[in-house]
Formats: structure tokens, C-alpha cells, sequence
């Protein structure tokens, strides 16, 4: 396919469709899923456990932080919605790479968004085992990542309505653990109650230890580690992975031009008043430095585990534990939606196999369900086999894979642009170019002209302070090696097409 051809694309599309035996995709998923999908993907036991972490890097500066990520990733959002809301399609983004940018793209787009998800699924069934042995020890790990593989790969073969009810559930136990949270800790700063350590509760705990930005902009500690408000944006930007689900929802969401805007608007606030609302309350009631620290049994909680403790609720663990196993249950359902619609999308694009095509009779891409989950087994074993290797090296991948991502949603974006002003953009705008074309879109992206390079400047910033993580150091070579890969695998592919 050459750069601009956008008739080939969406011919393929049509030919796939009609070949795949099973029909169509459906348009079941309604605007209540699309909310909570995309919530829940980006809501999970990065919150739960993984803020104790980019407390301890900013102190409560961490709430700039979310602040300045929340707006990053909903800028990188819009991006992606603008093109689904005028062509709705599955696979988005790596459709739309292929049909804006090149067939290059479009494959390296999705193959490695793919994988990401495949690494995350991975990583989600080995520590499902850790919370069912909180009341099970006897369970051996590994039976409890094969049961709960086989039950999520049964309810994504079911239909994508039957999806969307489970993730809307699923991410309903979340939100109101957050709730429950956020109200629990207010009542104890308005009623001035003690807290962790003897300590009062209250909004002065953000600036009595140090001062709000205790930790600084970046700063080098005395254990010689990095800190600061910055250092903590590698950790607050990971954290927001899975917002981009809105994209894949597109080609089975009733309404897209109305629903997609909707919940675009709607997610971005929702996802900052639960990030932002549960930290700035975690640190009125606990002082943030005791935050992530090891208890008396050298225990280290989740803050909110600390939390409920607070309000006297001293089952907090095991409800915790609850929520934590509801959370991976979660991920691991969302993973294996959006990588079998991303098999579907590459397959049609001609970037895959063409047996990925095929669907159910209820419109299920079941030879990508079936095809992902297998994958996923033997990533699991890997898992188990070698542990220490799939955490510390596989895991760096998938952390720079949402960094490569989320750059050629706003690459693609602007190509989008720029074929829509020429006259070359989706059906719904045919017959129009230039300015009129482009002030047809129904959602713009704020301020187009700017906010591409403002947001991949931003991305090029969080790459550069992987440097100073020990952590996340390592992705800066294995990412570079996974991209030459990609490349190498797409030219392979291309000769042997011929």
C-alpha cells in the first residue's frame, strides 16, 4: 500500500468481513460500558499498591504529577477519538496508521500494541495465585492463573455485550473501593481524628513534612537514587495505560459520533478526581512519609489499607484483596478484548494471518480470543519457569511499547489532518478539502497544530528521565531492540508476500 492510498484500506476491511464466515462485529457495547472500560483499564493495582511508590519519589507534589499526566493522556485520547468518531473502526489506531501513515505503521502500531498487552496479561495471571492464596494457600499458583485464564477466555467468547456487562462490574468494584476511600478519609480530617502514628488528621499533612514539594523538581538522594516532582512522572504516566481502550471500542460501540465524544470528555475528570481526590485524601490522613514504609511485622500496606485501618475497618486487608483480585480479573479481560480485536484489525489490514478474521456467528473475533489466550499460556510459564527474568526485563518492554504507542497516535493524527484537508479522509467527510473539510470534524482536538508536538515533546521528556531509574533504565535498550525487531519482521513479512 502506498503513503495516501485510502481506498485499499477500507476495501480490504469490507473483503475480510464478508469472508470471515461469522458476519460482522456488533455494535453492542453502549455508552455505560465505554465509560467504565475505559476507566477501569486505566484504574488497577498500579493505584492500589503502586502509588506508594510515586508518593515516596514526589511527596504530595505527586498531585501535580497526575495533574500534568492526567492532561497529557487525555490530549493523546482526543487524538485517537477524533479519527474514531469520523471512522469508527476496529483496531483503531493501528488501523488508522495503516490507512493515514503507511502499512508500516499500521504494523508496527499494532504488533506491538499487541505484545504489550500480551506482557501485561502475562504478568496479571502470574500474581492472580498471590491474592487467591490470601484465603487459599493451599492452591497452587499456577491452578488459579489456568482457572482464571479459562473463565475470562470463556466471557470474551461469549460477545462483546457480555464483555462490556462483565467490565462494567468488574470496574463498579474498583470505583467503589475508591469511594468508600475517598468518603472514609474525609470524615476523619473534617472530624480532626488521629491517624497514622498519633499524627491529626488533616489537608496541613500535604505541606507539613518538607513542604508540598518536599523531594524537589528532581533531586538525587542521599541513598543516591533519583527524586522528585519529575521522576515521578515515570511512574504516574504508566499508570494511566489502558485509557487508550476507548480507540479499540469504536467499530463495536452503538453511536460512536455520539457516544465516543461522551465518554472522552467524561473519563479524563473521572480518572483525575479518583487519582488525585484518593491520593490528596490518603496524604491528609497519613503523613507521607510513613506512606510505603514497613510496619511493626515489616509489612509493607497499600495506602489503602492504611486508610481503612484509619476508620477503624480492620478487614481492610482482606477487602483490599478482594478488590486487588477483582482488578487483575480486570486487566486481564480488557487485554484479551483488545488484543484479539488488534489480531482482527491486522489480519484485515494484511499484516497478519488471514484465519484472524474470522468471527462467530455473534460477531466474536474468536480465532484472535483463542489465539491471544494461547499466547498467553505459554507467556505465563515463562513466568512461572523464570521469574525474576519475565518481571525485570520482559515488563521494560511493555513500559516503553504504551510510550511507542501513544507517539504514533499523535503522528497518525496529524496525517489523519492532513489526508482530511487534501480530501482524502474517511467516507463521512467526502466530498470536502481544505478548511472546510477539516472544520467538518465532529471532535476536534484541541488546538491541532500545537498539541501533537507539545504532547510528544512531553513523551520524549518521561524517556529521558528512564534514564535516572534504575527500574526503568533498562527499557532504554530493550526498546530500541524491540522496535529493530518489529521493522525487521514487517520487511520480512513484505518480501514474502512477494
Amino acid at each position: 500500500m502506498k503513503w495516501g492510498d485510502m481506498s485499499n484500506a477500507q476495501t480490504t476491511v469490507e473483503a475480510a468481513d464478508k469472508s470471515s464466515g461469522g458476519g460482522t462485529l456488533r455494535r453492542n457495547l453502549k455508552n455505560r460500558h465505554i465509560q467504565l472500560i475505559s476507566l477501569g483499564g486505566a484504574i488497577g493495582t498500579g493505584l492500589f499498591y503502586g502509588s506508594s511508590e510515586s508518593i515516596t519519589l514526589a511527596g504530595p507534589a505527586i498531585l501535580i504529577a497526575y495533574l500534568i499526566g492526567g492532561g497529557a493522556i487525555f490530549m493523546i485520547v482526543r487524538a485517537l477519538s477524533e479519527m474514531s468518531v469520523e471512522d469508527a473502526q476496529a483496531g483503531a489506531f493501528s488501523y488508522y496508521a495503516t490507512r493515514y501513515w503507511s502499512k508500516r505503521a499500521g504494523f508496527v502500531s499494532g504488533w506491538n500494541y499487541w505484545f504489550n498487552y500480551i506482557l501485561v496479561s502475562m504478568v496479571e495471571l502470574a500474581v492472580v495465585g498471590s491474592f487467591v492464596n490470601y484465603w487459599f494457600p493451599g492452591i497452587p499458583a499456577w491452578v488459579s492463573a489456568a482457572a482464571f485464564l479459562v473463565i475470562i477466555t470463556a466471557t470474551n467468547l461469549m460477545g462483546v455485550a457480555q464483555f462490556g456487562e462483565f467490565e462494567f462490574w468488574f470496574a463498579i468494584i474498583k470505583i467503589a473501593a475508591i469511594i468508600a476511600m475517598i468518603i472514609g478519609g474525609a470524615a476523619v480530617v473534617i472530624m480532626g481524628l488521629p491517624s497514622a502514628g498519633g499524627v491529626g488528621a488533616s489537608f496541613a499533612n500535604w505541606f507539613n513534612d518538607g513542604g508540598f514539594m518536599a523531594t524537589g523538581l528532581l533531586r538525587k538522594s542521599a541513598s543516591g537514587n533519583w527524586t522528585g516532582l519529575l521522576m515521578a512522572l515515570t511512574v504516574v504516566m504508566f499508570s494511566f495505560g489502558g485509557t487508550e481502550l476507548i480507540g479499540i471500542t469504536a467499530g463495536e460501540t452503538a453511536e460512536p459520533r455520539k457516544t465516543i465524544p461522551r465518554a472522552t470528555n467524561d473519563i479524563i475528570w473521572r480518572i483525575l478526581v479518583f487519582y488525585i481526590g484518593a491520593l490528596g485524601i490518603i496524604m491528609a490522613v497519613v503523613p507521607w512519609r510513613s506512606i510505603g514504609q514497613p510496619d511493626a511485622n515489616g509489612v509493607v500496606a497499600s495506602p489503602f489499607v492504611q486508610i481503612f485501618d484509619s476508620v477503624g475497618v480492620h478487614a481492610a486487608a482482606g477487602i483490599l484483596n478482594f478488590v486487588c483480585l477483582t482488578a487483575v480479573m480486570s486487566v486481564y479481560n480488557s487485554a484479551l478484548y483488545s488484543n484479539s480485536r488488534m489480531l482482527y484489525s491486522l489480519a484485515q489490514q494484511g499484516n497478519a494471518p488471514k484465519y484472524l478474521t474470522r468471527l462467530s456467528r455473534s460477531g466474536v473475533p474468536y480465532a484472535g480470543v483463542l489465539t491471544s489466550a494461547g499466547i498467553t499460556v505459554i507467556a505465563v510459564i515463562v513466568v512461572f519457569l523464570w521469574p525474576q527474568f519475565a518481571f525485570n526485563y520482559l515488563m521494560s518492554v511493555a513500559t516503553i511499547a504504551a510510550l511507542l504507542n501513544w507517539t504514533i497516535i499523535m503522528i497518525t493524527e496529524m496525517k489523519f489532518r492532513r489526508a482530511v484537508a487534501a480530501g482524502n479522509g474517511p467516507k463521512e467527510l467526502a466530498g470536502k478539502k481544505g478548511q472546510e473539510a477539516l472544520d467538518a470534524i465532529i471532535f476536534k482536538l484541541p488546538w491541532p497544530r500545537v498539541t501533537p508536538w507539545v504532547v510528544l515533546a512531553f513523551m520524549a521528556l518521561v524517556v529521558a528521565l528512564m534514564f535516572f531509574s534504575p527500574s526503568y533504565r533498562i527499557a532504554l535498550i530493550i526498546g530500541p531492540i524491540w522496535l529493530a525487531l518489529l521493522l525487521a519482521a514487517y520487511q520480512l513479512a513484505a518480501k514474502n508476500k512477494g
